[in-house]
């Protein structure tokens, strides 16, 4: 296996991870049922976002943390969704990927997921 290289790359890991994410028995119906994702305006945007992070592009333009906190008002997010997240990102990963970029990615993902949910309990403060 090779390490990320590219945005193709970002393109094949976000895309796999996503099947996961629509098949798995909490995030599924939570991204389809509850808040209702439309995946064809998501999935670029987590194109750029992972892009941006990994590459030092600067290609995303959003805010994961209003959005989260956005979402949060319509479905709660719990933790158990970050942890179940966290486990398909690695899995995802250690599946087409593996170096330094794919650990990267992962200790990025942890830390973010950490941060969010820190920002969503503030917010509904």
């Amino acid at each position: 296996m090779k390490d990320l290289e590219n945005r193709e790359d970002i393109i094949l890991l976000v895309n796999s991870f996503y099947d996961k994410v629509k098949q798995h028995p909490t995030l599924g119906p939570f991204f389809n049922e509850q808040i209702k994702i439309d995946w064809d305006k998501h999935l670029p945007i987590m194109y750029d976002f992972w892009e941006s992070n990994l590459f030092s592009v600067n290609k995303y333009k959003g805010n994961p943390v209003v959005t989260h906190q956005s979402v949060d008002k319509i479905s709660s997010i719990e933790q158990k969704h970050f942890g179940h997240w966290l486990q398909l990102w690695f899995n995802t990963l250690d599946q087409h990927f593996q170096g330094v970029n794919a650990d990267t990615l992962k200790s990025r993902a942890r830390n973010m997921s950490h941060m969010l949910f820190m920002k969503i309990f503030q917010g509904r403060l």
